[in-house]
């Protein structure tokens, strides 16, 4: 179960890859997405989502949930649940998490698994509450993503830690992309120095960091292109912020992309310079493109990077530690060769879709035994 899939983030992607990767042949399948939109069936990257379940088999049912309080919109996945006498009930992210607990438990599903992908963990007084006292209490399993989100999880929510489950994120390996096209589309030359980031435009993701880096490095006679490809809510503010730092032209807003592969191969350094994360699929995805990365030392990032051998770890909000490590990378193409290659062996190493679907698999019948016994 997920809100949307009109944006989708890490946790909704995996959500998705979650009940196609689940065995057919032992499993039946379905995704509810319980804030609905008419017109996602022709917009992407939605359309290419319900593609992919319809060809996988999975079921989806859309519930046209406009607002919290709109408690009847719950009714078809409620009468899913009783009439089919569902065994596993999957809840991703936050909202979901609550909801899977809530009619879980009230249409008797067996298993309710809860899935943390990682918050701030501060400024939120009723979220702890939440997490502690219902969703953890009342679900079977609540799976962190990261060690990182594991200790916060006990040390600032005060979740019991045997209520905890640690099943870090895969992604599944891609073809190099093609980089010369993307290049030649947005009118760079071959050897011009590009540093890229994909994401949500979210203030979290803290992309203005990323611009007064850029700002410095231009002032230190280094003139990088940087492209940012998501769309959200700080483009705005971003905008404004590139034009006041005379940035034009060097940093570009790309939109949402449907190319990731392609993109990641037409850049040199990939960047996340996030307040906070869990496991990001995007730096998984960098990694496996081959990308040195430059990262915030903050949530999981550390477990992801081996700072110095696959890439390097800055202090967040700070434009000038990323200015210098980008400035270093920039100068070095053998170092970043190096990074590139490390980081793509520990990819492949450590967090494949594969492996992280049969952990999910096999949590699900080990809960479904134990409730039976």
């Amino acid at each position: 179960m997920i809100d949307s899939i009109a944006r989708p983030g890490g946790g909704e992607r995996l959500a998705v890859e979650n009940a196609i990767g689940l065995d057919p042949v032992r499993f039946d399948r379905t995704l509810c997405i319980t804030r609905w939109e008419d017109g996602l069936e022709r917009a992407e990257p939605a359309a290419s989502i319900l593609g992919r379940l319809e060809e996988a088999g999975v079921r989806v049912i859309k519930l046209r949930r406009s607002s919290r309080g709109a408690i009847w919109a719950w009714w078809p996945l409620i009468r899913a649940l009783r009439r089919e006498r569902t065994d596993v009930l999957h809840g991703h992210l936050f909202g979901s998490n609550l909801w899977a607990v809530i009619l879980g438990r009230a249409s008797r599903v067996p298993v309710v698994v809860a899935h943390e992908h990682m918050w701030a963990y501060g400024g939120n007084r009723i979220r702890p509450f939440l997490d502690r006292d219902l969703i953890a209490r009342y679900s079977d399993a609540f799976i962190a993503v990261s060690e990182e989100g594991r200790r916060r999880m006990i040390e600032v929510e005060r979740i019991d830690p045997a209520r905890i489950t640690l099943i870090s994120n895969g992604i599944a390996g891609f073809q190099p992309g093609d980089g010369v096209t993307i290049r030649r589309e947005l009118g760079l030359e071959p050897g011009d120095p590009v540093i890229g980031s994909v994401g949500h435009l979210r203030r979290e993701k803290a992309y203005e960091v990323l611009i007064e880096a850029a700002a410095l490095l231009r002032d230190e006679g280094l003139s990088p292109v940087v492209l940012i490809a998501g769309e959200g809510t700080e483009r705005a503010q971003l905008e404004s912020l590139i034009a006041a730092r005379g940035l034009s032209g060097r940093v570009r807003l790309l939109g949402a992309r449907s190319d990731v592969p392609d993109l990641l191969a037409a850049l040199d350094v990939a960047v996340c310079c996030s307040d906070f994360e869990g496991g990001p699929l995007s730096v998984m995805e960098y990694m496996e493109a081959g990308l040195p990365v430059v990262a915030s030392d903050v949530g999981g990032l550390p477990e992801l990077i081996d700072d110095g051998e696959s890439g390097t770890l800055v202090a967040p909000r700070d434009p000038g530690a990323l200015a210098a490590a980008l400035g270093k990378l920039i100068g070095d193409p053998d170092q970043r060769r190096q990074m590139g290659e490390r980081g793509r062996r520990l990819r492949r190493e450590r967090w494949s879709l594969g492996a992280w679907a049969e952990r999910i698999e096999a949590l699900y019948l080990e809960l479904l035994d134990r409730r039976r016994r």
